[in-house]
């Protein structure tokens, strides 16, 4: 079931002060190139590297002022989840254990472990959630299945459309649990009705795509592998599904696109964006290629994350 977007409101008061009001930006040379306005929300200058921080500090916030902060929290993750938890719980003063794959990102793993959480390895992502949700020890934070984290995530989209003097024709998002794209549904909805709102995925991980088509939940069989690890969730939930289903579409990019575009957002926007942020790009252009519109279009990108590791870059 849709949230209030009142959870949206009470979100932002949670963390104004808490973290970064990270920039929106352009670039002209892209504007110029393609005839269009493309507005970045940064948020891969956000603290930790991520939007994730907004979602998991709204969500242990929310607890410690209702006064059931639990003293141990359990998660898996693909990364940015994980360092956005260890962050947290540092600052909150409460311990959490991770259940990271094997394959995780070198540079996700080294951030992680700046904060010292008990980590515990698996064979692949879907081990890693099995083992999580059975261990009885801590409380099981989820990485988008909450409405508490939809809210946190919604505030990066929410924050973006008031930075902006502009209603936004269309706002792009990628796609992993589906928790940011929720969250941006009740931003929109809240601030720019009007917009359209995609999400973006990759084709080797297009569950949420073929789960619109056939009006019902697929999953994936074996994890997805992608240039975009933090997309490689195998299913959406029930909760984000409900919203995925409100969206104008999911579109969906090739690894090659995805990795053309992560190099050449890096040296545009002159910061550090990795494949999952820079994802958006491609399918934006795909949107406007497949419905010509009539007139300039303002699109706003949610650059999600920053965390990129190098090494994936130069895999062919």
């Amino acid at each position: 079931m849709i949230q209030d977007t009142s959870n949206l409101l009470k979100a932002c008061e949670n963390i104004q002060n808490r973290l970064v009001q990270t920039p929106v930006t352009i670039c002209r040379e892209l504007n110029e190139k393609f005839g269009h306005n493309f507005y970045f929300k940064m948020d891969c200058l956000q603290k930790t590297g991520a939007f994730k921080v907004r979602a998991v500090l709204n969500h242990l916030l929310s607890l410690q002022n209702e006064g059931h902060l639990p003293k141990e929290i359990v998660t898996y993750s693909t990364g940015n989840h994980a360092i956005a938890l260890g962050y947290v719980c540092n600052l909150l003063g409460i311990k959490c254990r991770i259940y990271l794959s094997r394959f995780t990102s070198t540079t996700k793993i080294e951030m992680i472990q700046k904060y010292n959480p008990e980590i515990i390895f698996t064979e692949n992502r879907k081990e890693a959630e099995i083992i999580a949700r059975s261990d009885e020890k801590g409380y099981f934070l989820h990485p988008s299945d909450s409405d508490l984290s939809i809210a946190g995530s919604g505030t990066m989209c929410y924050e973006a459309l008031q930075q902006l003097d502009v209603k936004p024709d269309a706002i792009f998002a990628a796609c992993g649990g589906g928790g940011l794209l929720s969250g941006s549904f009740l931003a929109k909805k809240l601030l720019s009705p009007d917009s359209l709102l995609f999400g973006c995925e990759p084709q080797s991980a297009n569950d949420a795509f073929l789960s619109l088509q056939d009006k019902k939940i697929f999953e994936l069989q074996q994890t997805p592998q992608s240039i975009a690890d933090g997309l490689i969730t195998p299913k959406l939930s029930p909760r984000t599904f409900e919203y995925i289903k409100k969206l104008d579409g999911i579109i969906l990019s090739t690894e090659e696109e995805i990795k053309n575009w992560t190099i050449s957002l890096n040296r545009l926007l002159k910061n550090k964006i990795e494949p999952s942020s820079a994802i958006t790009m491609p399918c934006a252009i795909k949107w406007l290629e497949k419905t010509p519109p009539l007139k300039k279009q303002n699109i706003l990108l949610l650059i999600s994350g920053g965390n990129l590791d190098h090494q994936l870059l130069l895999t062919e």
